[in-house]
């Protein structure tokens, strides 16, 4: 193997924390029930209420300073997720995103973002962050990736989902391009989507606090809403068997996990599927949620 660990980066920092305030020290305390192979890359996410906020919707309510001390006590890395792509100058000013990018700022810690206009003002006013180039690009192209990594300004991007199995050019890319690679593993969208950008900029305006243009989403039954098992049907999903036989043979070792506008409950199936040992899966639903009397209706 080219890389011995796999790095997994998890939804919902501000919207989650109750959830990996039993899940981190779990990992931590009990690692025989995880891969060895697994490390916690980063968690991500942003409060409901920011304005630079993109990607998916998010209900995060929690306090900063409480996630601060959690990821601070176990030295996991903080990503903001700030990826509107229709931010305009006066949006900068926005004093609760400048408050945040002021708690958190730290070299441990990161931003995820799409805006050329906020990377800017980012690294003038707050240097210490590494820059995460955002998925919502949309980056299906394989030379706009090649060339997205070769950018300096990123430590990591995530190109759209459909790039995951290009195997013969992901080979290609040099080792330097290979560790900023960070795949989007469980992507429920279909495949053959053509309006997923304008569907990130929908959630931009609603950020915004404009009102949303119509357009009509092509993916079959996506009234249904997310379903993991239709996500690992996906012709881009990467499993955590594809983790350990495919990606890290290759050299790449970032791997990113939706689910930041999902149940705490699914998330943890996530985190049982790519980081938890299939014999120790229970005892780590037992430790988080499951007891005795535990009814389900």
């Amino acid at each position: 193997m080219k890389s011995q660990k796999a790095y997994f980066h998890l939804p919902g920092l501000f919207e989650f924390y109750e959830l990996y305030s039993l899940f981190i020290p779990l990992f931590f305390e009990h690692r025989e029930y995880f891969y060895d192979f697994c490390e916690i890359g980063s968690i991500y996410g942003a409060p409901g209420d920011c304005l630079w906020g993109g990607g998916r919707v998010g209900y995060g309510e929690n306090s900063p300073d409480d996630v601060l001390r959690l990821m601070a006590k176990y030295g996991i890395s903080a990503r903001l997720t700030f990826s509107n792509s229709l931010l305009r100058p006066h949006h900068l000013c926005d004093a609760r995103c400048n408050a945040l990018c002021k708690a958190f700022e730290d070299k441990n810690n990161g931003i995820i973002l799409s805006s050329d206009l906020l990377l800017s003002y980012i690294k003038e006013k707050y240097p210490d962050f590494y820059l995460v180039s955002s998925t919502t690009k949309v980056i299906t192209d394989f030379t706009e990736l090649t060339n997205e990594l070769d950018r300096e300004d990123f430590s990591f991007v995530v190109p759209d989902f459909r790039l995951n199995k290009s195997f013969k050019q992901l080979e290609g890319l040099s080792q330097k391009q290979k560790d900023k690679v960070e795949f989007l593993c469980n992507e429920c969208c279909y495949f053959g989507c053509n309006t997923r950008k304008a569907c990130y900029e929908n959630v931009s305006r609603i950020a915004l606090g404009e009102e949303p243009v119509d357009f009509a989403c092509s993916s079959p039954n996506s009234d249904e809403g997310y379903v993991f098992s239709k996500a690992m049907e996906n012709p881009g999903f990467i499993g955590i068997d594809d983790i350990k036989n495919v990606y890290l043979p290759m050299g790449f070792s970032h791997f990113k996990l939706e689910g930041r506008s999902l149940g705490s409950a699914l998330v943890l199936e996530f985190l049982l599927h790519y980081m938890t040992k299939p014999q120790y899966q229970l005892h780590v639903r037992e430790k988080i949620y499951l007891n005795h009397s535990l009814d389900l209706f």
